[in-house]
């Protein structure tokens, strides 16, 4: 993850700013800084917000639509290697092929001992 050039509450922050910058001097400009520039740029932000959320609900629409899809894309998958597996069995290449793993190069379970704590 990037690392944020501005504070989270940035909105906030900068509503404060404003309006103690009107109570001290609203004529007072520091460099390109301005309370008409700051007022400016803070009234682009909620549009800006409005059509990100709003980007941001179309793609949960599309990855819902692609979660669906991807299931049933797998869901054939499993059931095309279960039907190989059963027509020309779970050690034969046609279901390595498909990308089944043959019984003879599956590895063997290795029994693990078991430690009996010291006594006392």
């Amino acid at each position: 993850m990037t690392l944020k050039l501005y504070p989270t509450n940035i909105l906030r922050q900068a509503a404060d700013a404003l309006g103690a910058w009107r109570e001290i001097d609203a004529e007072l400009t520091l460099g390109k800084a301005s309370v008409p520039a700051l007022e400016a740029e803070l009234s682009q932000a909620e549009p800006l917000l409005a059509q990100i959320a709003s980007m941001e609900a179309q793609l949960v629409g599309l990855r819902n639509q692609r979660d669906t899809l991807f299931i049933s894309i797998w869901d054939k998958v499993k059931r095309a290697r279960g039907g190989i597996k059963a027509i020309y069995g779970d050690d034969s290449s046609e279901y390595e092929m498909m990308g089944g793993t043959r019984r003879s190069e599956r590895k063997r379970p290795v029994r693990k001992k078991k430690t009996i704590p010291p006594q006392e």
